[in-house]
């Protein structure tokens, strides 16, 4: 049963006690990953087309302290190695300062290295090459607004029940900061073997593994990608760890595993039939953080006409790592047409688009926070990047809205968050609203 208790202003996450500057990363990618791990599935077997990490050693993090502008070094590469260091979790300590998605102070830095190769000379003799820096800085005020929205939801009078289902690589369930944010399929009992609802499914008490067909929805071993996903969304609000974007109370993550991370695959088949399963079992929202290059006009009709909001990834680029525009060509879900899609393009910290995502004017559809991102990973924290990232910040600001807002239908909460968008220069022609995700304006959007 849902606890109907409005968080307490002293659980405010902004009077949490700082975590110690924690291990900064970036991770990259081949093929059409980029910097995070972006799942695809195929129309065929899960065998069809294999996808690796690959990544830049030459990038390196700082976080800047002190008045006097001077940054402090907390990683530097080399690699994806530096995606599998966690940050622990440790009672009454919060991260909340490191989540720069939702409150940006301005103080994050990024420095890419690369080199530059020296020219030709007539004679044909080359000059040395050096190497050079490119630095991105952070801009404070580039979040997602989420403190005023905060402030409407706990003077709000009402709420709403909203499930999320978050179709990915399966949730670390146990985690601290989810366990209380998890459906539950009350008409199961855990364990006896029996399809007592009489969905078809056995002991499916917290969503199903459509990958490997069973009840168990846990994210096996280093399987990081939908964990951090339902952090973003969902992590409790009790002052510790990390804090997501809703109120678990009301807010329920359920979970549908239809990819394993250790490769990046799984089959349309599956999908499909993870999106009937939330549909058939109340679920008013779905994140999907995944893609794939082929056209399929049967998931493209089950999506059109799903009373469900689609929350999804625009992907990240092309093998070089640079972002491709879905007009010319097209990943999907995210490059249907229906109304009920909100595609994401991922935004960097000093407001601009991040090279490695994709866009597109028509069928992206916003911008939201996707790089250097903090939440929830089996056993810790970690920040990963990409637009896996960004969708589940939209995906959040979505359920936070229906949640209380209950003039709203999910048309009206998409419509809301598309009109109420912070308009930006850098994401002009490249996304439908033209700006990023703010949920504070969102959440007021039509009542002034």
């Amino acid at each position: 049963m849902r606890q109907k208790e409005m968080r307490q202003k002293e659980m405010r996450p902004k009077k949490m006690p700082k975590a110690s500057s924690a291990a900064l990363l970036l991770a990259g990618a081949s093929g059409l990953l980029a910097a995070c791990f972006f799942p695809y599935f195929s129309g065929e077997s899960a065998s069809a087309g294999e996808w690796q990490l690959a990544v830049s050693s030459e990038d390196s993090w700082r976080v800047m302290d002190g008045e006097n502008g001077t940054d402090t070094p907390n990683a530097a590469g080399p690699g994806f190695a530096a995606n599998k260091e966690k940050l622990p979790i440790l009672s009454g300590v919060s991260y909340y300062e490191e989540q720069w998605a939702l409150e940006n102070r301005g103080n994050l830095r990024r420095t890419l290295r690369y080199y530059e190769s020296g020219r030709t000379n007539e004679d044909g003799s080359r000059e040395r090459g050096s190497w050079k820096e490119w630095v991105d800085q952070g801009v404070a005020g580039i979040d997602i607004g989420v403190g005023p929205a905060w402030d409407f939801y706990e003077a709000s009078q009402a709420r709403r029940p909203v499930t999320v289902a978050v179709i990915d690589s399966g949730i670390d369930t146990s985690h601290p900061d989810l366990a209380g944010s998890i459906w539950v399929n009350t008409d199961e009992i855990p364990g006896d073997g029996i399809d007592n609802d009489g969905n078809g499914y056995i002991d499916d008490v917290n969503g199903w593994n459509f990958y490997n067909g069973n009840a168990d929805v846990s994210a096996a071993g280093e399987e990081e990608h939908g964990t951090h996903g339902a952090g973003t969304i969902a992590a409790a609000w009790d002052g510790q760890g990390i804090t997501g974007i809703v109120d678990g109370n009301w807010v329920k993550i359920m979970v549908l595993k239809v990819i394993n991370t250790q490769d990046g695959q799984g089959i349309s088949e599956h999908v499909k039939a993870a999106i009937r399963y939330a549909q058939e079992n109340g679920a008013d929202i779905c994140n999907m953080s995944m893609g794939t290059t082929t056209y399929d006009p049967e998931l493209e009709a089950m999506i059109a006409e799903s009373p469900m909001l689609f929350v999804i990834a625009a992907g990240n680029g092309d093998e070089t790592g640079r972002g491709l525009n879905l007009e010319e060509n097209p990943i999907y879900p995210a490059a249907y047409t229906s109304e009920n899609i909100l595609s994401v393009a991922n935004l960097m910290f000093d407001g601009e688009l991040e090279e490695s995502s994709n866009y597109g004017p028509v069928s992206v559809d916003i911008a939201a926070p996707g790089t250097h991102i903090l939440s929830t990973v089996p056993g810790g924290y970690a920040y990963l990047s990409g637009t896996s990232m960004s969708a589940p910040e939209v995906a959040g600001a979505a359920a936070l809205l229906y949640s209380c807002r209950l003039d709203l239908d999910l048309a009206g909460v998409r419509n809301a968050i598309l009109a109420s968008a912070a308009p930006l220069e850098s994401l002009s022609g490249k996304v439908a609203a033209g700006g990023m995700l703010d949920v504070g304006a969102a959440i007021t959007y039509g009542l002034r």
